[in-house]
């Protein structure tokens, strides 16, 4: 079985930090990446070309919606997962158009997080 590269962006260092040790911790699953802001987050999609990017909605440089939406073009491979404290429907709706395929709350368990990105990464549950 081939690992699943992974992106993760969030402005938040624990955040950042979190979610790449439960990542790393998952023999199929690598963190090949780890952005600040959306501009760093669309420059590495795009060097690393991950098949998952795991995006905070709201984070510098414009959000997770656009570099969702500049990932989606300049890594058309990367499936966009969005990690956000907002679960309202205005921005699960601005983040759905942008191109994200699956939108997950914050505070979601570890489990929930490893199965979406698997999901999306084509990878079947363990």
């Amino acid at each position: 079985m081939t690992e699943l590269r992974v992106l993760i962006s969030d402005d938040d260092e624990l955040i950042r930090a979190v979610l790449k040790e439960v990542l790393d911790e998952q023999p199929d699953i690598a963190v090949v990446a780890v952005a600040v802001d959306a501009d760093e987050a669309i420059r590495l999609a795009e060097q690393h070309r991950p098949a998952v990017a795991v995006l905070d909605v709201r984070m510098p440089g414009g959000g997770g919606a656009r570099a969702a939406r500049e990932i989606a073009q300049r890594s058309p491979g990367t499936a966009i997962l969005a990690f956000s404290a907002y679960a309202d429907r205005a921005s699960i709706a601005g983040l759905t158009a942008a191109g994200v395929t699956e939108y997950l709350v914050k505070g979601a368990p570890n489990t929930a997080i490893v199965e979406a990105v698997r999901r999306l990464g084509g990878q079947p549950p363990s």
